[in-house]
């Protein structure tokens, strides 16, 4: 078994910044004086990042009228009562960290469930906490997590979280999560007041959830400015109860997205509109309060969050990687690293990128690309230009065209002498693919905040009459400004993954808020696909997806509606026809919404549009469940309905169905699989062809 000396944990407590606590042989009573006061402590408790011996704990104990707290005493146990305590500490809290406490608590046994809580001088209790350990690397058994990603409680209800605890708690203790991977936008930094949106936002309503003291407002809607801001948006979302409940009961492993920086953001960078601006400042307060209020081992040598001393000062040059290389960036993406790994027994690596810090400029999201966005054929890129504007000065061996053909018209090449897109950035890919190569567990899960897998449609097979004829070469994409079209990078680690033989290699992600279900290939159809893993994107916790965005600001004269929102014959309300159109094609989905009849659409089905996918929808809210063993690798989607209120009850309200994939593990030389099936509900309009 593996084992790890007390002086060493020592070292790994001090450089995730947390106070130690280690674990005894002698298990004992608790003999601190303690009584719940959950209102000292309004953001609960929560524990992240296990270790087969350690796990890292966190509270917030707020300062009150009686006295500021100095130093709070966690105590970890066997039991929920505290009779038998393994593992005490005094850990400090100030206004410095905005009183919020780190501990981890280490020389715990593998596989096992623990209790934990933290008390204040004056005998004044959190509430408890429930933790779990990993397992060894050599454990064999199966596993399984939970992966979620964007919940947004300005507008939205947390209701998948409180269904994820009512099923976990009802069944068999081999059946339970080990943790629950987070995998982005835990906040919306962008934040509507009520009087913002009297109308509120879509068919929900906006909740009063946060006043920024020093925010800046820009249209409608406000945003953080220093750390004190992106504090008080934490706060706000840890008192939504269900989401507290959720971190009590399972450690959480969590990495950002763009929305606990900026909306836009990249790098030190924020966009608004056409205006990108330096936000060094912004982008260190976000990393601050991220470090503040998630207990993630992110590796740094000091004894508290420092921030470091950086201005708001204009990039005017990036390196070859598109990295702007100015002193404040740097400082600023530097002051705390997110990508690290995980390991879950012998069956499972999980592999965490960063999406955000490292990146370079989203070319679809550039000015000068705005020509190729369309009023005629809303939401469709033409693939070719994605294609091109995303290799640079790399497309065609070194041949990029200046200009490129959109219809009757010449679009300047504005990517020609630019380096390839890049989102993981140099150092971080590099590391990444090491990491791939040298992992020794069955599945490599790269955990990755955005979407692989692609999402594009036929609109060159729209009957003639419709509208005008697609202006595009072929095939459109869509801007997901994700690894779907970062097609440069994504093949790179492909190939990787193909040319060492790498097994067992899975993405799970979030951020499209919808879900899917498919395979790994560098290209489709008519170049050559051939799938090296398997990837899955999760449904938002509750932010609204795209159907819903549609159906209010897509005219309902549009005559391409229907392949995005239409309302099939039969039917009382829109569904989100575009499942079908991205994994069926148009010709598929203007069948459906004229008939209602599922056979006779997917009879028309193009079958080289998307034979990387088995199941999509767009519309969908919930969380994935992942099961891993040495021979396959399960994911259920449980979806909820539109989550615009807080269900009452204890199963977070009803299911819209439940959906598993399997696909076993591949040997070399053969290709992965997908299959689907339907356990519960209605989901066949969202099937591929898988």
């Amino acid at each position: 078994m593996q084992r790890i000396s007390r002086r060493s944990f020592m070292e790994t407590a001090a450089a995730v910044c947390a106070t130690a606590a280690w674990g005894v042989a002698l298990v004992e009573p608790s003999r601190v004086p303690w009584r719940p006061r959950p209102d000292l402590f309004p953001e609960g408790v929560a524990s992240g990042d296990p270790d087969f011996h350690s796990v890292l704990l966190w509270t917030r104990r707020k300062p009150d009228a009686q006295s500021k707290p100095e130093t709070l005493y966690v105590e970890v146990a066997e039991d929920a009562g505290f009779h038998r305590v393994v593992a005490t500490a005094e850990a400090p809290v100030s206004a410095e960290s905005d009183w919020t406490c780190r501990v981890l608590a280490g020389g715990l046994k593998p596989s096992t469930v623990y209790w934990y809580r933290f008390t204040d001088a004056r005998g004044n209790g959190s509430r408890i906490g429930r933790t779990i350990t990993a397992p060894t690397d050599q454990d064999e058994r199966p596993v399984r997590f939970a992966f979620v990603s964007c919940q947004n409680a300005n507008d939205g209800a947390q209701n998948a979280y409180r269904r994820m605890i009512y099923e976990d708690e009802r069944a068999p203790e081999p059946d339970r999560l080990g943790f629950v991977l987070h995998l982005g936008d835990f906040i919306y930094e962008l934040v509507w007041y009520p009087e913002d949106r009297p109308q509120g936002m879509y068919d929900r309503k906006i909740r009063d959830i946060v006043r920024y003291a020093h925010g800046e407002k820009i249209q409608d809607f406000h945003i953080p400015t220093d750390v004190d801001d992106y504090r008080a948006i934490y706060r706000a979302y840890l008192r939504d109860p269900d989401l507290q409940d959720a971190r009590a009961r399972w450690p959480f492993v969590n990495m950002w997205d763009n929305h606990e920086f900026s909306w836009k953001g990249w790098q030190g960078l924020q966009k608004f509109g056409d205006q990108t601006r330096p936000a060094q400042t912004r982008k260190v307060a976000a990393n601050q309060a991220f470090f503040e209020y998630q207990p993630a081992r992110m590796s740094k040598p000091l004894d508290q969050f420092h921030a470091p001393a950086v201005s708001d000062a204009p990039i005017v040059h990036f390196d070859a990687h598109g990295l702007g290389d100015e002193t404040n960036n740097l400082a600023a993406i530097g002051s705390l690293k997110g990508y690290r790994s995980l390991r879950w027994g012998r069956n499972v690596d999980l592999i965490i990128t960063d999406q955000r810090s490292y990146r370079s400029e989203e070319p679809l999201d550039r000015v000068e690309a705005a020509p190729f966005n369309s009023e005629e054929f809303p939401r469709f890129i033409p693939e070719e230009a994605m294609e091109i504007l995303d290799a640079g000065r790399e497309y065609a061996g070194g041949k990029a065209p200046a200009t490129i053909r959109y219809g009757n018209i010449e679009v300047p090449n504005f990517s020609k002498d630019a380096p390839a897109q890049t989102i993981l950035g140099a150092e971080q890919k590099r590391w990444f693919l090491e990491r791939l190569r040298s992992s020794p567990a069955t599945w490599k899960i790269w955990g990755n905040t955005t979407a692989t897998l692609d999402m594009r449609a036929d609109p060159q097979n729209l009957p003639a009459g419709l509208t005008k004829p697609w202006p595009g070469a072929g095939y459109a994409g869509f801007a997901n400004c994700d690894h779907s079209t970062a097609f440069v990078e994504r093949g790179e680690i492909y190939d990787f993954v193909a040319q060492h033989g790498i097994a067992g290699f899975a993405t799970i992600a979030g951020d499209r808020h919808s879900f899917w279900a498919g395979l790994a290939a560098k290209s489709l159809p008519p170049k050559k696909f051939e799938p090296v893993g398997i990837a899955f994107v999760v449904g938002s916790i509750s932010a609204p997806a795209m159907p819903e965005a549609l159906e209010h600001n897509l005219a309902k004269e549009h005559p391409l509606r229907p392949l995005f929102v239409g309302q099939a014959v039969g039917r009382s309300a829109p569904q989100a026809t575009v499942n079908m159109t991205v994994q069926h094609g148009v010709r598929s989905t203007l069948e459906y919404v004229k008939t209602g009849d599922i056979g006779k659409a997917r009879a028309l089905s193009n079958p080289e549009l998307a034979p990387h996918l088995s199941f999509v929808d767009m519309g969908g809210h919930g969380y994935a469940v992942v099961r891993v063993s040495s021979a396959a690798f399960e994911t259920e989607f449980v979806c909820i309905p539109r989550p615009v209120e807080r269900a009452a009850g204890t199963d977070g309200g009803p299911l819209l169905y439940r959906v598993r994939s399997h696909t076993g593990l591949w040997g070399k030389g053969e290709r992965p699989r997908v299959s689907v099936q339907i356990v519960e509900g209605d989901a066949e309009l969202h099937l591929g062809r898988g």
